[in-house]
């Protein structure tokens, strides 16, 4: 009968690590700029998704408007990665960054 070779065994401290990297680290939530959407839809966008002020929302919109892009939340991936797609489900062009 032949035996089967296991892989190495992960040590405990690489699984914390990559735990501590997907719960702990803070992910930025960035909006591009695009000449499709309204400035006052994105304002509505970030009013709905992202729970902001109309204030903080108008901010974050001219921030896009002027630089092409801003990061409108930094959260832990999985969260990020649920913003990202409510976002581009809006129809605005969204990515996520390491923060």
């Amino acid at each position: 009968m032949q035996q089967v070779a296991f892989p190495e065994t992960i040590h405990e401290e690489v699984v914390d690590e990559k735990v501590r990297d997907a719960f702990e680290r803070r992910w930025g939530v960035v909006v591009w700029n695009d000449p499709v959407n309204l400035m006052s839809y994105v304002v509505y966008v970030f009013q709905r998704v992202l729970k902001m002020s109309k204030q903080e929302a108008t901010r974050h919109m001219l921030e896009v408007h002027h630089n092409g892009r801003s990061v409108v939340a930094q959260e832990t991936r999985e969260r990020a990665e649920f913003l990202v797609h409510q976002l581009q489900r809006f129809g605005l062009q969204a990515t996520m960054e390491r923060g």
